[in-house]
């Protein structure tokens, strides 16, 4: 198991060079940067240009040097600590990401837990109790909650909630905490607006993970190690937790490898038509303008976070299901 582990973070090595130096690539093969943008932009609208900060935000991160050092100069500003500056915030990028990233991640884990409570006893029961009234009609709404778009149900909830209630559910607080110190008012007011959000982004993802575990639980229950159980007297609550539903949990363990990259990008267009302050919107919004250091740094975030969680669902998976084994080779 130690030499599995050691082996896997030493491959993360060059996998995460190679995921930067494709990312770096991809970020630059527009024409121009940043700065020509937004030379480009204030021109168009009649302002002036301050050529001399243009000119040194260039030399000062290397804009005006090739590709490859350019490259070097943010991997090297990486390893050190330095996710460099966003040109677009005019800050550096770890003041930048701060609250967002913060926020983000307390919407992605309660969406996480929100998912998993709700898809868990609801896939056990459709399983159990397979082509009854309550599976039928558990069956029916997952469909509904497959077939419609996130940002179609938030937009029906931001309409709801503005008609009959005469509220706004925008954002994930009050604006009058926006870009205050943190407070008890300020958790309170989150709280109050966390549960909109995590509904709508999660009940895709419930209804997809009901329908695979239904699936790999009525799978399991079909074979002969449980009719053997049944055969042997095992009460049927028993033999469903203790063997079937322990195989059948295997994709939960695996998604973990895209629920951590998640954590970050969240769900970019619900974010966005719910005005959240994620991170997700400024992703989106820093690729469309070239912002090079921040975008970078949340793709190798992502790229980092999917690495670890392949690694740690890898490690899970060997632990719950005995016939996963870690090393190649047929055992004598």
């Amino acid at each position: 198991m130690l030499n599995y582990v050691v082996r896997r973070l030493l491959m993360m090595i060059p996998t995460l060079i190679a995921i930067s130096i494709i990312c770096f690539v991809i970020i630059q093969l527009p024409p121009g940067d940043y700065l020509e943008s937004h030379i480009a932009e204030l021109r168009s609208q009649g302002e002036s240009v301050d050529q001399q900060r243009i000119e040194f935000l260039r030399q000062e991160y290397g804009l005006d040097k090739p590709m490859w050092q350019q490259y070097l100069v943010w991997v090297t500003g990486l390893m050190h600590g330095d996710l460099g500056y966003s040109f677009e915030y005019e800050l550096p990028v770890s003041d930048v990401v701060g609250d967002r990233m913060f926020l983000t991640v307390i919407v992605s884990l309660v969406t996480i837990v929100f998912t998993w409570a709700v898809a868990f006893p609801i896939g056990v029961y459709s399983a159990t109790h397979q082509y009854s009234w309550g599976d039928y009609g558990l069956t029916f709404i997952g469909f509904i909650g497959l077939a419609t778009p996130n940002f179609l149900l938030a937009l029906v909830m931001l309409y709801l909630a503005n008609v009959y209630f005469g509220t706004s559910i925008g954002g994930l607080m009050d604006p009058t905490y926006i870009d205050q110190p943190w407070s008890f008012g300020k958790a309170k007011s989150v709280l109050e607006h966390l549960w909109i959000p995590v509904v709508v982004i999660g009940t895709s993802g419930t209804a997809g993970m009901i329908r695979r575990l239904r699936a790999n639980l009525l799978d399991e229950l079909q074979k002969q190690y449980v009719t053997t159980g049944r055969a042997k007297g095992l009460p049927e609550g028993k033999l469903v937790r203790k063997y079937p539903l322990r195989m059948a949990l295997n994709f939960f363990i695996a998604d973990i490898g895209s629920i951590l990259p998640s954590i970050i990008s969240g769900a970019e267009i619900v974010a966005v038509v719910l005005s959240l302050p994620t991170t997700g919107p400024m992703l989106l919004s820093s690729l469309q303008s070239q912002d090079m250091y921040l975008a970078g740094s949340f793709l190798m975030f992502l790229a980092m976070l999917t690495v670890i969680g392949v690694l740690v669902s890898d490690l899970l998976l060997a632990a719950l299901d005995p016939r996963i084994r870690l090393q190649g080779g047929v055992e004598r």
